[in-house]
């Protein structure tokens, strides 16, 4: 399983793009893939031609519309783990002895 952090922006539609994140957030929820969206991207979880599929779907969904497009990308594998959206999160508080600022988990 992979995490796949990315964000997915166009240049030449000002200094708001609220609207083309809504267009991959709606791609992603489709997707049925566990994801959290934060401030600066989206963090997705799945096997790696899931995430990359997902992403390739957002991206072609941006640049219908877009003369140029800026993303960014990075990829954390580990064999044989899921759930990791929140076990990550929660393994550093543990050693913290102490619950951090994070996105909350949706439910």
């Amino acid at each position: 399983m992979v995490l796949l952090e990315f964000s997915i922006a166009p240049l030449e539609k000002g200094p708001s793009v609220g609207d083309y994140v809504a267009r991959s957030l709606a791609i992603i929820e489709a997707s049925g893939l566990d994801y959290r969206l934060h401030a600066m991207g989206t963090i997705i979880e799945g096997e790696v031609d899931q995430v990359l599929a997902v992403f390739q779907q957002c991206l072609a969904a941006i640049s219908a519309d877009c003369d140029r497009v800026s993303c960014t990308m990075k990829l954390d594998y580990r064999k044989d783990a899921t759930g990791r959206l929140n076990a990550k999160v929660s393994s550093v508080e543990e050693k913290l002895g102490r619950k951090l600022k994070t996105i909350d988990a949706p439910g």
